[in-house]
């Protein structure tokens, strides 16, 4: 069964999008091709499963395709993936454009129907009010934690490995100190026991030399940091089992 889809655009590129159970879902192609992700397939693999689903729908040639789509918190960590300077633009695009006006009904209608009589009508206005309140609140609420995903999809920098367990650790659902997610770093094979990070991690853990001065001697001394990633955070949140977007 194809699936009622509306599209949107942004620039000239067209979002498809579709809504399950009053929720909106988003062609993961158009979000992909858009934010320059060019292995769509490999970063919808990396989101969290119930995220990921699928739906027929009809392509630009007006043939019926089964296309991959993703929730919001799944379009958020695909954002997330994105190297592009125009990502944080796009995020914004949709939360305010895009989930607004999907939002507003809750539910596409080709034809919505009149009300017959003074008091149905009352009462969907009085819906209609309820509904847009709590969306307002919604957005309230969410602003915070996409600016935080923001400011973490920005950075150039990276963290100490006790930095990092700190910021993980403000995810209710992680509990790390900087010992223990050590200890994960070296069992989840990123750095080896000398602490020298593996190739296929390069981009999640670095080593930075840091200089400081012998206790006793004075003498200046050298020695290399294991440090974080902003990429690396989000791999160990995501693989950490983490619930809320990370805030540094």
């Amino acid at each position: 069964m194809v699936t009622a889809v509306e599209v949107f655009r942004y620039d000239s590129a067209p979002i498809r999008t579709v809504v399950r159970d009053g929720e909106p879902w988003f062609v993961a192609r158009d979000v992909c091709a858009v934010l320059g992700i060019t292995n769509g397939r490999d970063a919808v693999a990396r989101l969290d499963a119930d995220g990921v689903g699928t739906a027929d729908v009809i392509d630009s040639m007006g043939r019926t395709q089964t296309a991959a789509i993703v929730s919001e918190p799944g379009l958020y960590e695909l954002i997330f993936q994105s190297r592009k300077p125009e990502a944080k633009a796009f995020r914004r695009w949709v939360t305010n454009e895009v989930l607004p006006t999907i939002r507003r009904t809750g539910r596409y209608e080709v034809a919505p129907s009149l009300p017959q009589t003074y008091a149905q009508a009352l009462r969907e206005l009085a819906a209609t009010v309820e509904r847009a309140e709590q969306i307002q609140r919604e957005l309230e609420t969410a602003a915070p934690k996409a600016e935080a995903w923001d400011v973490l999809a920005s950075a150039h920098g990276d963290y100490s490995v006790r930095e990092a367990a700190f910021i993980l650790n403000r995810d209710p659902a992680i509990n790390t100190g900087q010992r223990r997610l050590f200890q994960l770093l070296r069992d989840w094979k990123l750095i080896d026991r000398r602490d020298i990070p593996y190739a296929d991690h390069a981009r999640h853990v670095r080593l930075r030399a840091r200089t400081y001065e012998h206790p006793r001697t004075g003498e200046p001394q050298t020695s290399e940091q294991v440090r974080i990633t902003a990429e690396g955070l989000r791999y160990l949140h995501r693989r950490m089992g983490g619930v809320e977007p990370l805030a540094a």
